[in-house]
């Protein structure tokens, strides 16, 4: 069956990444000049589906590279590539993956929130907004524009703004019965007529490592 808006903006991520996410947006950056705007270098991005950057994080140093699903394990270029760029044999603390979508470059993360670190270098071309949830479901936002950050806060609680409010700097004000952060992503579906489909992001995506 065919997906349909409601599913494929991006409120479905704070379900499908029900533990931790992070989703970047960075307008008019391309995927690539998003990882290297956080540190990375291209030489080193590896192409890696969800499933197999949940592995890599999720393994221990101690286990053998055969236990991964989507490697194969005898094909040295393959693992050897993985390792120069810091995906083995140690499993990497951070995996980004990104890609894009009309106009801006996303990129998401399944327990972390680097991105959000450099927020402010994402947004030289324009907007660039952060949006994390932790894994004891706290969310908080972070919004900035040309080099700057213009606000952080967390949905829902005003009192803990740092920076110009939220209904000020972005017209966001969310309902009492709304999930925080759920309800800013349909925010952005709906400002930024950003449509983000769930099957593109499980597929393979440039993707780097950090320690």
């Amino acid at each position: 069956m065919k997906r349909g808006r409601t599913e494929n903006g991006l409120r479905w991520i704070a379900d499908a990444y029900g533990t931790s996410f992070t989703l970047t947006l960075s307008e008019g950056l391309s995927p690539y000049e998003l990882l290297r705007g956080i540190g990375a270098e291209e030489h080193h991005l590896v192409p890696l589906s969800r499933s197999a950057a949940y592995e890599l994080l999720l393994r221990s140093e101690d286990d053998h590279i055969s236990d991964l699903d989507f490697l194969d394990w005898e094909d040295e270029a393959a693992v050897t590539r993985l390792t120069r760029a810091g995906f083995l044999p140690a499993p990497p603390d951070v995996i980004v993956r990104a890609g894009s979508v009309a106009g801006w470059a996303y990129a998401l993360e399944e327990f972390s929130s680097y991105t959000g670190n450099h927020l402010a270098a994402l947004s030289e071309r324009g907007r660039a907004f952060c949006v994390h949830r932790n894994a004891k479901g706290f969310s908080s936002v972070d919004y900035a524009v040309h080099g700057e950050t213009v606000t952080s806060f967390e949905p829902g609680l005003p009192h803990l703004t740092n920076g110009i409010p939220a209904e000020e700097a972005l017209g966001f004000v969310p309902g009492d019965d709304e999930v925080a952060d759920v309800a800013f992503l349909q925010f952005l579906e709906r400002d930024l007529d950003i449509c983000l489909p769930w099957e593109e992001t499980e597929a393979e995506l440039p993707a780097a490592a950090f320690a």
